[in-house]
């Protein structure tokens, strides 16, 4: 077989043709790359996760972007739905866990997943049975003392039980974290709110008891109860901030809780 020849011939000037790259023997001078706006990916609306979207520039900048997406995280659904990843076999080990109140143990075995469900869920059933309760244990103490008088449903009850339950439980666990991180101890606001939410368990379960009427068995349950929740709160709370001396904010929780089931007496069962 005869070697094939190949000719390189100069086609710059046909149409539609592209003309060849030829290295300038010269070197150019060497310009400094200039500073790049880069970004960090992923980004992320967890707080303590991770920088979300930080853009590379001035320390001014930058710190200002954290800040941003600081606050987007907080505002966030998607940021607290890993509080929410929780299956039943959890929740209702936790739920027994709050009817324990000398157990003390309740912040390590939320501690590896600490979720919100007590401090919605808990709290929103709260709210609809003392509102529904309330009502029917009027109504049966009105049918007890007199049974010719006429009842009504009383709507206020549900907006009560909505602001008194939901403040409370938001508040209060807010004020301790601000408190406590004020004094230097240890403090977890999703884990706080998490234990007062979970300790509401058991007026769910002594409102249906509080039908009975008749008013000092009414009490002696609710006092009970009361004492139940309070204990669960404060020794959990203890053991947590253990070392510490902040006796008097576990003595304070103590009787907040207390205060709360006596509220729940008055206001709804009269």
């Amino acid at each position: 077989m005869e070697d094939e020849s190949y000719t390189i011939s100069n086609t710059s000037h046909l149409l539609g043709s592209v003309p060849a790259v030829i290295a300038d023997e010269k070197s150019s001078p060497a310009h400094d790359v200039p500073y790049a706006s880069m970004q960090t990916f992923p980004p992320t609306n967890g707080v303590g996760r991770g920088q979300a979207y930080q853009t590379a520039g001035t320390p001014t900048e930058a710190s200002g972007q954290q800040s941003t997406s600081y606050w987007q995280g907080i505002f966030s659904v998607s940021s607290y739905t890993q509080y929410f990843n929780v299956d039943t076999d959890v929740v209702v080990n936790r739920l027994m866990s709050s009817l324990n109140p000398v157990g003390g143990d309740f912040f390590n075995k939320i501690d590896a997943n600490p979720d919100l469900y007590g401090l919605i869920w808990i709290s929103t059933t709260l709210v609809f049975v003392l509102a529904l309760l309330g009502n029917l244990a009027t109504y049966l103490s009105q049918k007890h003392a007199d049974n010719t008088t006429s009842w009504s449903f009383d709507v206020s009850f549900v907006n009560t039980a909505a602001w008194s339950i939901y403040g409370y439980v938001i508040v209060v666990p807010l004020a301790y974290y601000f408190f406590l991180q004020y004094m230097g101890s240890n403090a977890n606001i999703i884990r706080f709110w998490c234990m007062w939410g979970y300790s509401l368990t058991i007026f769910i379960m002594s409102s249906f008891l509080l039908l009975v009427p008749v008013g000092f068995l009414r009490w002696i349950i609710i006092i009970l109860s009361g004492v139940a929740s309070a204990s669960f709160v404060a020794l959990n709370l203890r053991s947590f901030i253990e070392g510490n001396d902040v006796s008097v904010a576990v003595i304070a929780a103590f009787f907040l809780q207390i205060a709360l089931a006596v509220f729940i007496k008055v206001r709804f069962f009269g």
